[in-house]
């Protein structure tokens, strides 16, 4: 009877948080951008982290016949996201804007064509501000119905709107103007913030836009990786279905870091229910990228319907735990060890909203198994440096 007790408590618990979380879910959803997008973290790749300004529609083409024939869009990986770099420096006499016709000479509708007969969805960037970030095409500031209007006639699915070049008000102005296009533009288009976290959009997008950077731009390294998880989570209580914190794309399979640490970060972006978008030349993946951006249980986690981003709940050195709770009341774990050798690193019932009593049922995500061993109040692991496990743990008794 006592085990019985412990585990009706634990899951009387975690349904509470559930319901609590239901209501604030729908009390928000009142005055968010009604586009009834991103209900889960979107998923998919965009061109920038790798390929900056060397773009075309052949490689963009290319790209989106690599997430069909790796299997990536079955697994939810469905926006080909062009960014900076693919218009002409100046408007046509009409005021629109022109594709860049050395690169994208078929033009953008075209390529929407192609990506949308494929079962996929074409996305485009622009800047709330006179040009973009490269300065190599004009930002959309004083044109944001005209270009709005375009981007839908031209069959666009998300638009990731940049910060640079401005007039020097503040994007709390700039970006709802955006917004506001965006609604009337007749077609419903992900609206991706980009605003680099200054501002902490994470306190006022919801009503703006679908996600929102909460970081500034990421590299391919260690330092800049963990830090970006760091600073976005911070805001984790403000992520929810139909809008999400975005600490930048993934790096994974870009080569500036191991296979652990490439595991940790995917692994953070997962549980902090961060925008799943490839960063990386998917054409020309090894198996070690594969492996890691198609383990289905990880993609899971990030997908999860209750939209719940995890929370750091135990620090002590280099040695760190993550918890998010996950629909069917189950809990996801990470133990991190973002430290130089190797520790051996314990989850506590207590510190993961679970009674102490509660046994528990472990699936280790990147070995892709449940353990056969039950755990009563703690979870450990030995981990590698700059290494980390990812567990869902399910209340059984």
């Amino acid at each position: 009877m006592g085990k019985r007790r412990c585990v009706a408590a634990a899951l009387a618990a975690i349904m509470l948080m559930m319901e609590l979380a239901a209501l604030t879910v729908a009390e928000h959803r009142r005055s968010m951008l009604s586009n009834g997008l991103g209900m889960t973290p979107p998923m998919g790749w965009n061109s920038w982290n790798h390929f900056g300004c060397n773009i075309d529609e052949k490689m963009i083409k290319e790209t989106a016949d690599a997430l069909v024939s790796t299997g990536l869009s079955k697994l939810g990986y469905e926006y080909v996201n062009i960014d900076d770099c693919w218009a002409e420096i100046s408007r046509d006499d009409k005021g629109n804007l022109v594709p860049k016709k050395s690169t994208f000479p078929s033009g953008i509708k075209a390529l929407a064509d192609y990506v949308n007969k494929k079962g996929l969805k074409l996305g485009i960037y622009s800047d709330a501000g006179y040009f973009t970030c490269s300065r190599k095409m004009p930002g959309s500031l004083g044109y944001e119905e005209q270009d709005a209007k375009t981007f839908a006639s031209w069959g666009i699915d998300y638009l990731k709107y940049d910060n640079c070049n401005n007039d020097g008000s503040k994007p709390t102005k700039r970006y709802p103007v955006m917004t506001r296009a965006l609604m009337k533009a007749g077609r419903p288009i992900f609206f991706s913030l980009c605003e680099w976290g200054d501002m902490h959009p994470a306190e006022w997008g919801a009503p703006v836009g679908n996600s929102w950077r909460t970081t500034n731009d990421i590299s391919d390294n260690w330092e800049s990786m963990i830090s970006r998880a760091d600073q976005n989570e911070i805001y984790a209580e403000y992520a929810r279905p139909g809008g999400w914190n975005d600490p930048d794309m993934l790096e994974v399979g870009n080569g500036g870091m191991t296979k652990d640490e490439y595991i940790v970060h995917f692994s953070l972006w997962a549980i902090s229910k961060a925008p799943l978008l490839l960063g990386c030349d998917i054409r020309n993946m090894t198996r070690e990228t594969m492996d890691i951006i198609t383990n289905k249980d990880v993609i899971a986690v990030n997908q999860d319907p209750y939209g719940f981003q995890a929370k750091k709940v135990r620090m002590e050195g280099d040695q760190e735990i993550w918890s998010a709770p996950l629909s069917g009341y189950k809990i996801a774990v990470v133990l991190l060890n973002r430290g130089p050798v190797r520790y051996s690193t314990t989850a506590r019932w207590d510190d993961i909203g679970l009674d102490p009593k509660t046994v528990v049922q472990a699936r280790d995500l990147w070995e892709n198994k449940t353990l056969k061993t039950t755990f009563v109040g703690n979870l450990t692991a030995t981990l590698r440096p700059h290494s980390c496990k990812l567990y869902v743990l399910k209340p059984i008794a």
